[in-house]
């Protein structure tokens, strides 16, 4: 297997490797939990809202990200049992993306990898709410590049996100994908697409995660936190 600094770029999904994804939705859900008093497990919960998500960005897959949350807020109440909330609820909770929170390790980490790499997003969300997520908890990164949903048109796990990432990549810094490392938590939205263009990939398995899981993992690097991977690449491995 090759070193990882042997590659000049990383394509990072945001939410759920950067940014704690599965944590910012259920806080804003919370008040929708706590006007029944109602109680669920978390991997229930998530596990819920994947399958809603995933049919509604294939379903509407040039839907931007906030109204899709605000799309899929009622379902995930309706599937539970719970009362349906009002428009505005809806909207808030759409409108959430911008204060879920970076995991701890994330921005410290993403200075030490700009040392090496070209830094690129390659996310499921709007360009508005990545903005957002960007100017507050990733504190106003200068990522190299940035390729969202609404950039493309569809959602990850598309192949076309990867492809327009691919050629972005090569327009703007002449990288060929043989130099990418497809950098993401998700199995189901990163790994398993990447594997399938030829990418290589890192798998952040932020242990815990219970969306985009799959039960096959396919991956070239496995790290805890993206954390432990800007260590290994220090050290030369």
């Amino acid at each position: 297997m090759s070193q990882l600094s042997n590659y000049r770029l990383l394509s990072f999904d945001v939410y759920g490797t950067l940014v704690d994804w599965e944590g910012g939705i259920l806080a804003a859900f919370q008040p929708s939990l706590d006007k029944s008093n109602a109680h669920f497990t978390r991997e229930h919960l998530l596990t819920v809202y994947h399958d809603l998500e995933r049919a509604q960005q294939a379903q509407t897959p040039d839907m931007p990200y906030s109204q899709l949350l605000a799309t899929i807020h009622p379902q995930w109440t309706e599937r539970l049992g719970l009362p349906q909330p009002s428009e505005e609820e809806s909207r808030q909770f759409g409108e959430s993306i911008g204060n879920w929170p970076a995991f701890p390790d994330t921005v410290d980490a993403l200075k030490r990898l700009a040392k090496k790499y070209k830094l690129v997003v390659l996310s499921n969300v709007d360009r508005a709410s990545f903005a957002k997520s960007n100017a507050g908890s990733l504190q106003g990164f200068p990522f190299d590049l940035i390729v969202t949903a609404q950039d493309v048109g569809s959602y990850k796990p598309d192949l076309r996100n990867f492809e327009y990432l691919l050629k972005a990549v090569k327009e703007h810094f002449d990288i060929e994908p043989a130099q990418v490392l497809q950098t993401a938590q998700s199995q189901f939205h990163d790994h398993h697409p990447a594997r399938k263009m030829g990418l290589k990939s890192v798998w952040i398995e932020r242990p815990g995660a219970t969306m985009g899981n799959l039960s096959e993992t396919v991956y070239d690097w496995q790290f805890d936190t993206l954390g432990e991977m800007a260590d290994a690449v220090e050290k030369g491995l």
